[in-house]
């Protein structure tokens, strides 16, 4: 029909009036003829989900009945209808059909029950228009979009920013922009490029485009409204073409009004975003999952400390970073979501927050456990650190006393070498004794660290060894030198007691003197003396040596004339 008219027009007819009358009127006709069909299409898209079907638009919807069932469809709203089969109930029907439309406050211009009963085409048309504007364009929505823009204008910016790019793709409108097939396949290609060729586009026919655009589109979801032959025309139905473009949008991703979504042109860059996260943070879980497993912790308590500070710290600050980290990551799994039910997206394999989900668990489960071993093992060794303290606390006051005792000891030989009498002999066996006691309780707590494999441990057995050695020289130094000094006699001491007994003395007369051998001592055992040796044999050695020195003392004791 329009080749028709141009030929005619150049033949030069144009100025006919009755010509181009006619011509109007086949145009109006071939208008009417493709949106009656668009629309049949339309209305049975929504009538299959309650399992009906119209065959001719105009005689279909005269008793009402498929009219008030579109609507139920679409509203999801229960309406009351006449089940009588007389004009009076056709028209209830329809009436019922069009009370409901003006409560949703649709205009409707000049449309009366009785045109639809009577199958007026024009009006019919008119009414099924109307209802597509109102529940199927009316609720698109385009960010940035100007509140005051119709429905129509709405849906062609979404196009326009959407084919925005596309070499020889420039929408204007709906109707000759569409003739060449180029803009359905530019709208398909921006949401799934993997299943329109471009480059074929380019160079393929009008019809070829139109037939693999609608091909692909029905492939989406989109059913197929138009046919090829309808559309490859100089202009073709304008409302058509808003129909079928509506269904796409209705049919495609899209970012919801007043919500978050990713639009069709930032997929690409949001879903590179999505997988760099993932193939971040899951090496990064897997690693720490590792160290975490590890519960060979080191001995020393330094080291320890700090293995259990860092622990804290990367509990404290870096699980919850990465704890946020995650959280984005299923933030913008939502939004790609409906791109990959769209398979626009194909998510590989371990990609799924899920997957995430499940390393993250494995690390939080070691982490328990390696805080389950390590915080008893810190304090383990902070008790033996307080032991270790209160040995070398112990072994300084020792160290002080046995020096005091030396030089008391000292004085009192200088007493003796001036031909004066012994004066501090009570003193010195005071802090013999004394000494004896602290050895004693450094014995004790020694042992617990030995137990507790302690790793400053030989130092501290070192220390206690040097004071039991000058315990034992200074008590043998005190012996010798209060037998020289013909000092008074000795008090019994209990067998408990390392040192020289506390000597307990008698005026004495120029000349003279008076001494005892009631008194005695009991050697260390073997027990003690490897208690606080480094090793077994050492200890056996020492006692050997302790033995060798009670003896002398009890010679001495026994016999002081030699």
């Amino acid at each position: 029909l329009f080749c028709l008219c141009s030929v005619l027009c150049s033949l030069g007819y144009e100025s006919d009036f009755y010509l181009q009358t006619h011509l109007c009127v086949l145009l109006t006709d071939e208008r009417d003829r493709v949106q009656k069909k668009t629309f049949t299409k339309w209305v049975n898209k929504h009538l299959m989900k309650v399992r009906k079907h119209i065959n001719d638009l105009y005689e279909d919807l005269r008793d009402g009945h498929n009219l008030i069932s579109l609507l139920e469809v679409l509203s999801g709203v229960k309406l009351p209808r006449e089940k009588g089969r007389m004009r009076f109930h056709r028209l209830q029907n329809v009436q019922i059909a069009l009370d409901f439309l003006k409560q949703r406050q649709v205009k409707l211009v000049n449309i009366r029950n009785d045109d639809i009963t009577d199958g007026n085409p024009k009006l019919t048309l008119g009414l099924i228009w109307t209802i597509i504007l109102h529940f199927q364009i009316s609720d698109i929505y385009i960010s940035g979009e100007s509140g005051d823009m119709s429905a129509k204008e709405k849906l062609l910016l979404w196009t326009q920013k959407v084919t925005a790019g596309y070499v020889g793709v420039k929408c204007t409108n709906f109707s000759s922009c569409w003739s060449d097939g180029k803009m359905f396949n530019a709208l398909i290609h921006r949401y799934r490029p993997d299943m329109v060729d471009m480059e074929r586009v380019q160079i393929q026919s009008n019809r070829e485009n139109l037939e693999q655009a609608f091909e692909v589109a029905e492939r989406l979801g989109v059913t197929r409204l138009l046919d090829a032959e309808d559309v490859d025309v100089p202009s073709p139905d304008e409302k058509s073409v808003i129909t079928y473009v509506s269904s796409i949008y209705d049919a495609f991703p899209k970012v919801p009004e007043g919500g978050d979504g990713i639009s069709a042109i930032e997929v690409d860059s949001r879903w590179l975003e999505y997988q760099n996260r993932v193939d971040s943070l899951i090496p990064w879980i897997k690693q720490h999952t590792i160290l975490m497993s590890d519960t060979s912790f080191p001995q020393n308590p330094v080291e320890l400390k700090a293995l259990y500070n860092q622990y804290i710290h990367f509990k404290e600050t870096e699980i919850p970073t990465k704890e946020q980290e995650k959280g984005r990551i299923e933030e913008l799994y939502k939004l790609l979501e409906v791109w990959i039910e769209f398979g626009r997206i194909k998510l590989p394999q371990g990609y799924h927050p899920n997957d995430v989900e499940e390393e993250w668990g494995k690390l939080i489960i070691e982490m328990l456990e390696r805080e389950k071993s390590l915080r008893p093992a810190v304090e383990r060794l902070e008790l033996l650190l307080q032991i270790a303290n209160k040995i070398q606390n112990g072994a300084l006051n020792c160290e002080e006393k046995l020096t005091l005792a030396r030089n008391t000891l000292q004085a009192d030989a200088a007493h003796l070498e001036s031909g004066q009498p012994v004066q501090y002999e009570s003193d010195v066996v005071m802090y013999l004794q004394e000494c004896e006691g602290l050895i004693r309780q450094l014995q004790v707590d020694v042992q617990i660290l030995r137990d507790e494999n302690y790793y400053q441990l030989e130092e501290l057995v070192f220390r206690i060894v040097r004071l039991q050695d000058e315990l034992v020289t200074l008590r043998l130094e005190c012996t010798n030198l209060y037998r020289k000094g013909h000092f008074s006699t000795l008090e019994l001491v209990a067998p408990s007691t390392l040192t020289t007994t506390h000597l307990k003395g008698e005026p004495l007369t120029k000349g003279t003197h008076t001494s005892s051998a009631s008194w005695f001592r009991k050697p260390m055992t073997r027990a003690e003396l490897v208690a606080i040796s480094s090793s077994e044999d050492e200890g056996n050695l020492r006692f050997v040596y302790e033995l060798l020195s009670w003896v002398e003392e009890m010679q001495v004791g026994a016999c002081p004339g030699l």
